[in-house]
Order: C-alpha cells, then sequence, then structure tokens
C-alpha cells in the first residue's frame, strides 16, 4: 500500500463509519477538488454507487463552469443531488457587495439550515483539510454542531484509537471531515493517478489559474503556468503563498473564517 492509498484507506473507512452511524446523511459537494476527490472516493467505497443524496449549496454567484460540471457529472455518477438555495435572500437583494459575512451567512449557512430542516439530516460529509486554513486545523473528524449551527470550537470531543462522536442529539447534526488527513499537494496527486475530471478553472490559461474556487466575485486567480496536474504539483512544492489567499472573506480580518466556521460555515 503506497501514500496514496493509505489516504484513501482512511477515508473509506471514516465515509463507510458513518453511513454505518447516519443513514439520514448526505455529502456536501462544493464541486471544488476536495468535495470532488470526496465523492470520488465514495463512489469507490460504495462500488459506484453513492447510497446518500449530494448537496450543493447554490449561491446563484458560482462560476458557470462549476454548474456546467456540477450538472454534467450529476448526470454522470447517477448523483441524487439536492441543489440548496436560499430564494429568499436572493429575491431580496443579497450579493457579496453587501459584506462579505453576510452574504456567506445567508447564501450558505442559512441556506443548509433550510436543508437540513427540510430533509432531516442527522449528518453531513465535508471535504476540508487541516492545511487548508488555521481553523480548519482545529476541527475533528466527527464534529458536532448544535441546533442553531454553532461550532464550539473550545470544547469538542477528544478522538482517541479511531473512536469518534457517532451520535447526535435530538437537536444537533454532526459534521463529518473524512479528508482532513490530506494535503493541496496530496488532492492533486490523488486526481493524477485516478484520472478524475476536474472543474477547468484550476488550470492556467493566459498566466493565470484558480487555486481555490467558489462564488465568482469573492475569487482571485493566481499567477501560474501550470496547465497540467504535474505542473499544478511542482508549483505547489515551491509556493509559500496559502491556498486560500484568493478567497474574500479569507482576508478582510483574521477572525473571519473562525467568526463563519462558529456560526455555522463549511
Amino acid at each position: 500500500m503506497d501514500y496514496l492509498d493509505s489516504l484513501e484507506q482512511k477515508t473509506v473507512y471514516i465515509v463507510r463509519e458513518a453511513y454505518s452511524r447516519f443513514r439520514n446523511i448526505a455529502l456536501l459537494w462544493s464541486i471544488g477538488k476536495d468535495s470532488t476527490t470526496l465523492l470520488w472516493i465514495c463512489r469507490k467505497a460504495f462500488f459506484g454507487k453513492i447510497p446518500f443524496p449530494v448537496v450543493h449549496i447554490d449561491t446563484g454567484f458560482k462560476f458557470k463552469e462549476i454548474y456546467a460540471f456540477r450538472d454534467e457529472y450529476a448526470r454522470t455518477w447517477g448523483l441524487d443531488l439536492v441543489i440548496s438555495r436560499n430564494k429568499k435572500a436572493l429575491e431580496e437583494g443579497m450579493c457579496p457587495d453587501k459584506g462579505k459575512m453576510e452574504c456567506c451567512n445567508a447564501l450558505k449557512t442559512d441556506a443548509l439550515k433550510k436543508t437540513l430542516k427540510e430533509k432531516g439530516f442527522k449528518a453531513l460529509l465535508l471535504a476540508i483539510r487541516r492545511d487548508e486554513h488555521g481553523i480548519r486545523a482545529k476541527e475533528r473528524y466527527f464534529s458536532p454542531r448544535t441546533a442553531d449551527f454553532t461550532w464550539d470550537y473550545q470544547h469538542q470531543p477528544p478522538e482517541l484509537w479511531d473512536f469518534y462522536k457517532t451520535q447526535a442529539g435530538t437537536e444537533e447534526h454532526i459534521r463529518i471531515h473524512p479528508m482532513l488527513h490530506w494535503t493541496e499537494a496530496d488532492i492533486w496527486r490523488y486526481i493524477e493517478r485516478e484520472k478524475m475530471p476536474v472543474v477547468s478553472l484550476y488550470f492556467a490559461k493566459n498566466g493565470k489559474r484558480y487555486r481555490s474556487i467558489g462564488c465568482q466575485p469573492c475569487c482571485a486567480s493566481v499567477d501560474s503556468r501550470a496547465d497540467t496536474i504535474a505542473k499544478i504539483v511542482r508549483e505547489l512544492e515551491r509556493t509559500k503563498i496559502a491556498e486560500r489567499s484568493g478567497r474574500a472573506q479569507d482576508k478582510e480580518d483574521s477572525y473571519t473564517m473562525q467568526k463563519l466556521r462558529s456560526l455555522g460555515y463549511m
């Protein structure tokens, strides 16, 4: 078993453990490289067919390439796709110009709250990684959220010898993070090995590419000549620039992401 196999097998174990404990479970798919990798591994874990819904939180401001990729592969892979939108907030004019924190709360967190209430999900699979952002390094593989989505990052359940918190209280749900132990370079090496499809925005065009994708108004491209996965990996081995440096909500102040996640943001 090589290094990528060991990463994959731990993720498969956590996904299967989650499904065995929570049958009312869903996977959050942002269409980014990490969540697409998690989706790919879930398909492998369940022999080609994911036995639970896949939720895309649609703010209405995603790149057109994201929507095209979502629609194509939801059909190709036979996904039970749930599109989560806060229609009321959008109709009232909510957008990034209103403030990045306000917009993320309304169009992402509140949209997810609505979907959880409607669908009754008690557990959510998310593809966050510890190396992606300082606040995400504080996460557990199985992380409880209260009824109002609050994350108490100062008092989390211990995780010793692969024993996890696999029960949710009546008014809470569990966030499950099977990719915590991966790095950005691991993801790209795995994508290359598996010959996985990913959104074209990650590859350089006219000297620019995106390392992290989401809502178009909140993402900035980086200077790059990396138009293949091999070149992306070599670029990552040299760079000292943070992966999410181009995401607007991470640049407003050093505590914005912590505030967002404590309120329920992914």
